[in-house]
């Protein structure tokens, strides 16, 4: 493609991504379905195609993608359920990638093992993205989130390492030995984790430039990348890197950063994800005319043979894999979930306290969030040319993308509804107003310190009234905690009160906002200043919650 074409092509796509944004906010049909469907009828317009660059989705997309998703995900909620992540992230990858590998070479002719291996290697990881943003809408409960986020963000790794392995195997640069593999796995694992955590202490030692929002951002901005590339740079895993310094430094920014920088660096990495993750999805679909054309010298019986034992392998492993961790004796499996809830477990240490595994609907949710996406075909076309039937892996990679990501994609929140899986909104409510009182008693309780001290009659004033000030706040979250320790259902109940409230209040802004723009229009005020006051309101108005959520 020429530039023009290229920028065409941009911002063609950036006007679809943003089109199929609105449709789903109407239907509710999942945006990764939609982009998808989207790209696949680009691909069979007359003209150029876009065809995916390897290097360009691991070098430039793959890292800013899992760096905001570390950064959105909880480190200790990770950690709380990391046997189960480094199950399905690391066992479940190997298993998956080598059952494919020994399918494929006991049924299709010409495909050796190391070939297979390297196509279920390709196919093994599932890009949670679709899965996410489905159960976030349709209120999955946090514990399942926190394992599919886990999951997501691990298994790139496990995969790309068995693959590079894989296909030296397949070209016949190097013989496949166990302790040779494990080993060439456990440095570069090991050696991502440890670039990963070098790059976040570097940026914590950053924190006196990031009290500016746009050093804080730039800083932001590069991090993923310096990660990645520091990693790749000494042949170590450059996305466990990214994963690494991306979890700490989301666990570290509310301690580290400044309010102006969080909430710029936080608005940045909304729209980036927002487009890329768009991007993603179209280029998925516009690769379908291309997996197409490198059909034709294999008969129809082999593609079929071949699509069907994957997909068998890929849809099937899953399930069976969660059923067998709950079955397995405690010693030896890795339960799925956090500890026990019961009261009167609460008093033994917690090394004694017994595991809590998943039920079974949450088993059927969590191998129905088993999408594929574009690092699957990314993986399969950055394959030596050199290896035998590589266009037959190839489709079937791109079968297993469309067959999860569509068949799965759209089923995946009928079926949550379906199965009763709800977070409890009155818990993560009541949760949060606990915390906003807490917070407020420790504001309070800091007025007394300073109050201890010397000061003068104006510091005296001041503190007054934002005594007051915090015991309004204060008196109101004890009132929303009254009203919910009245509720018995999952379900926030409706509060006639706190609407009014909100209505009132956001009233009360937009006719500031009028009031200042009226000035503007008749000279009174510049743009400068009206700016400025308009930031103002703006944030006022952030921090107000959605209408009809008392979860606020």
């Amino acid at each position: 493609m020429s530039h023009e074409e290229t920028l065409l092509f941009g911002l063609g796509a950036i006007a679809i991504i943003v089109l199929v944004h609105w449709i789903t906010g109407k239907t509710g049909l999942p945006a990764a379905v939609l982009l998808t469907v989207a790209g696949i009828i680009y691909a069979f317009l007359p003209g150029q195609n876009f065809e995916i660059e390897p290097d360009v989705i691991f070098t430039f997309l793959l890292p800013p993608l899992l760096y905001n998703a570390a950064l959105d995900s909880s480190l200790i909620d990770i950690r709380r359920n990391l046997r189960t992540v480094i199950s399905l992230s690391v066992a479940l990858v190997i298993v998956t990638a080598f059952l494919v590998g020994l399918g494929l070479s006991l049924v299709v002719g010409g495909v050796t093992l190391a070939a297979g291996i390297a196509l279920g290697a390709a196919v093994a990881p599932p890009d949670p993205v679709a899965a996410l943003a489905v159960g976030r809408k349709a209120g999955l409960p946090p514990r399942l989130i926190t394992l599919i986020q886990g999951e997501g963000l691990l298994n790139d790794a496990t995969a790309l390492t068995i693959l590079l392995v894989a296909q030296q195997v397949a070209v016949g640069k190097e013989e496949f030995t166990f302790s040779n593999t494990a080993g060439k796995f456990l440095v570069m694992a090991a050696g991502g984790v440890v670039v990963g955590v070098a790059v976040a202490y570097l940026v914590r030692f950053l924190r006196v430039l990031r009290a500016d929002p746009l050093t804080a951002n730039a800083i932001s901005l590069i991090t993923p990348m310096a990660a990645f590339l520091a990693a790749e740079h000494f042949h170590l895993s450059g996305v466990l890197a990214v994963v690494v310094a991306g979890l700490i430094i989301g666990h570290d920014t509310p301690r580290y950063a400044t309010g102006a920088s969080r909430l710029q660096t936080a608005a940045v990495w909304r729209l980036i994800d927002f487009l890329l993750e768009g991007a993603v999805f179209l280029l998925i679909g516009v690769q379908m005319r291309k997996v197409l054309d490198e059909l034709h010298e294999y008969k129809t019986s082999t593609i079929v043979i071949a699509v069907s034992v994957t997909l068998a392998v890929v849809l099937l492993l899953r399930p069976i894999w969660l059923l067998l961790t709950q079955l397995l004796p405690r010693s030896l499996h890795t339960r799925l979930g956090g500890e026990d809830e019961d009261d009167e477990l609460e008093d033994l240490p917690k090394a004694k306290r017994r595991e809590k595994s998943l039920g079974g609907r949450e088993s059927v949710a969590l191998s129905w969030a088993g999408t594929r996406g574009v690092i699957t075909l990314a993986a399969v076309y950055s394959l030596n040319t050199n290896i035998p039937n590589r266009g037959l892996l190839a489709f079937c990679a791109f079968a297993v993308v469309l067959v999860t990501l569509i068949g799965q994609g759209l089923t995946f929140a009928p079926l949550v509804k379906w199965l009763g899986l709800r977070a409890n909104q009155t818990d993560k409510a009541r949760l949060r107003n606990e915390a906003r009182s807490a917070a407020v008693r420790a504001a309070l309780n800091r007025l007394d310190d300073i109050q201890g001290e010397q000061h003068d009659n104006v510091e005296d004033e001041a503190m007054e009234t934002m005594r007051k000030q915090l015991q309004i706040r204060l008196d109101r979250y004890r009132h929303r905690l009254d009203l919910l320790e009245q509720v018995d259902t999952p379900e926030l109940p409706p509060s006639p009160q706190y609407e009014a409230a909100l209505m009132v209040r956001q009233a009360v802004i937009d006719a500031e906002r009028e009031e200042l723009l009226r000035w503007r229009d008749a000279g009174r005020l510049d743009d400068e200043n009206l700016r400025v006051l308009n930031r103002e309101l703006d944030h006022e108005e952030l921090v107000l919650p959605k209408r009809g959520k008392l979860s606020h």
